[in-house]
């Protein structure tokens, strides 16, 4: 038994050994090239990339002269005011216009604040908006809107000019305006509390003109004390002539003028003259309250008829 194990374990081993042995190849180990390459492949690259560049470089400097140009340049600065256009004004001055443009004189047009100058000329009494422009190589353009006057405005020791917003306004010399002359309010009236006032006076003049056109040259005098009242002296009622204190209320204008206008010659027949009438009553009017004796009349009354009023 064991001389049959010999014979057989060589024999075995004979065959599992391998015939042959395989020559193991090398690895072969790239390193990798970070450096440029210069194929004619990459050539197209390179070459935009070169354009590129220099066409951003000439771009900037051509761009940087040119700011420089107009910011510094002596071609693009406001050399002097008279290079200051300006339209739109009567009564406010040239000089008190492009005086505002006095720090940016030999400043480039560029470097002129706008919106800063365009609040600076809107704070001057007289302009009520402006608009301003650059005009290239060196001027600047300016068109004012100016506030337009209603009334003048009784002060303790003159009369200005007043519009519709209650901004007081100076009144030019030169200029011939024909307004009623406004009391009751004057600088010292809170600002907001004198345009109410004077919005709603320009709507009366507005209402009473609509009932018959020239009706706001009726009134001569105006007194804006009480702001649910306005007092208002007329001339040129009917036939008669003389002056009639006439109290319109705060509102209902165009009726309460059409009353009046329709019967102030029954009220004149009736009470002899009339110096006030108080149109405020929804159904009476109250002819003469000013006086010692005054008068009630119906406004549907033709003749007025009138009782006494203590």
């Amino acid at each position: 038994m064991e001389k049959e194990q010999e014979a057989y374990l060589p024999e075995a081993l004979a065959e599992d050994e391998p015939k042959y042995l395989r020559r193991q190849k090398p690895i072969e180990v790239r390193r990798r090239n970070f450096g440029p390459k210069f194929g004619k492949k990459s050539w197209p690259v390179y070459r935009r990339v070169l354009v590129g560049a220099a066409v951003s470089l000439v771009s900037g400097v051509a761009l940087g002269a040119a700011a420089y140009f107009l910011l510094f340049s002596p071609r693009v600065a406001l050399a002097s005011l008279d290079q200051v256009e300006i339209s739109g004004n009567r009564f406010v001055s040239d000089a008190a216009v492009s005086s505002v443009f006095a720090p940016d004189v030999g400043r480039s047009i560029l470097r002129v604040p706008l919106n800063a100058r365009r609040q600076e000329l809107e704070a001057l009494p007289w302009i009520e908006s402006a608009v301003l422009q650059r005009v290239l190589p060196n001027r600047i353009r300016v068109e004012v809107t100016e506030r337009t006057p209603i009334a003048f405005l009784r002060l303790p020791n003159d009369l200005a000019l007043i519009d519709a917003h209650g901004v007081i306004l100076e009144r030019p010399l030169e200029a011939d305006f024909h307004f009623p002359v406004i009391g009751g309010i004057d600088d010292g009236t809170a600002p907001q509390d004198r345009e109410l006032r004077m919005q709603n006076f320009a709507e009366f003049l507005k209402e009473i003109e609509m009932v018959r056109v020239g009706a706001d040259d009726q009134v001569s005098e105006a007194d804006l004390s009480d702001g649910q009242d306005i007092r208002a002296s007329m001339v040129g009622l009917g036939a008669d002539a003389s002056p009639v204190l006439v109290h319109f209320g705060d509102s209902d204008f165009a009726n309460r003028y059409r009353l009046l206008a329709g019967n102030i010659d029954q009220w004149r027949a009736s009470a002899g003259q009339v110096d006030s009438v108080d149109l405020r009553f929804a159904r009476q009017v109250v002819v003469n309250p000013e006086s010692g004796t005054a008068a009630r009349a119906m406004p549907d009354d033709q003749s007025a008829a009138a009782a006494a009023k203590p």
